[in-house]
């Protein structure tokens, strides 16, 4: 318990000199070390306010930009409101139609027309809705909006007419009417 100096013996290496406790755990010596570099201080200088780099700006939106995009979606309200109950009769639409551009012979293909009308009086509605939504998220987010209710108009009604035409195209009176152009031409 005890050596030549009355001294208890040391636990953990207590006692020990740096130099014993590095021997212990296996490191080298400190004197084979590389040395290290000497640290350097980094000065930072604080940056004026006016040197700073500024990022550009988004380009200001026209002032005319939500009138103009507002207008196009009135516009668009009142004629989904004035055309769309005519779309959903579309039968008897077309056989007026006949009567009044001189086309010879009845417009019998109603059931298709009336069918097809519904699904265009659809497009148009849901394309309305869609179309306002977008250009309303656009205004509403500061960007410029006045193409969406154009962009909306003319894909809504290329779509209506494909499903107006279909009806038309395949009823015989009108089949025999295009016949008559193309053979007195």
């Amino acid at each position: 318990m005890s050596d030549a100096t009355d001294r208890p013996r040391p636990a953990y290496g207590e006692y020990a000199t740096p130099e014993e406790q590095r021997a212990r755990m296996g490191l080298p010596d400190p004197v084979a070390l590389p040395e290290a570099a000497p640290v350097v201080p980094v000065v930072v200088e604080p940056v004026p306010l006016d040197a700073q780099p500024v990022l550009p700006a988004r380009p200001a939106r026209p002032p005319a930009d939500r009138v103009i995009t507002l207008i196009l979606l009135a516009v668009g309200a009142v004629n989904v409101l004035f055309s769309a109950p005519g779309l959903f009769s579309a039968g008897s639409a077309f056989a007026r139609t006949y009567e009044t551009a001189g086309i010879p012979g009845e417009f019998t293909n109603t059931q298709a027309a009336d069918t097809w009308g519904a699904i265009a009086g659809v497009v148009l509605i849901a394309s309305y809705l869609i179309t306002a939504l977008a250009a309303w998220r656009r205004l509403r987010a500061g960007r410029i909006s006045w193409w969406i209710p154009v962009v909306g108009a003319v894909v809504c009604y290329a779509i209506v007419l494909v499903c107006l035409m279909v009806p038309v195209a395949g009823d015989p009176a009108f089949q025999e009417y295009v016949r008559s152009l193309s053979s007195s031409g």
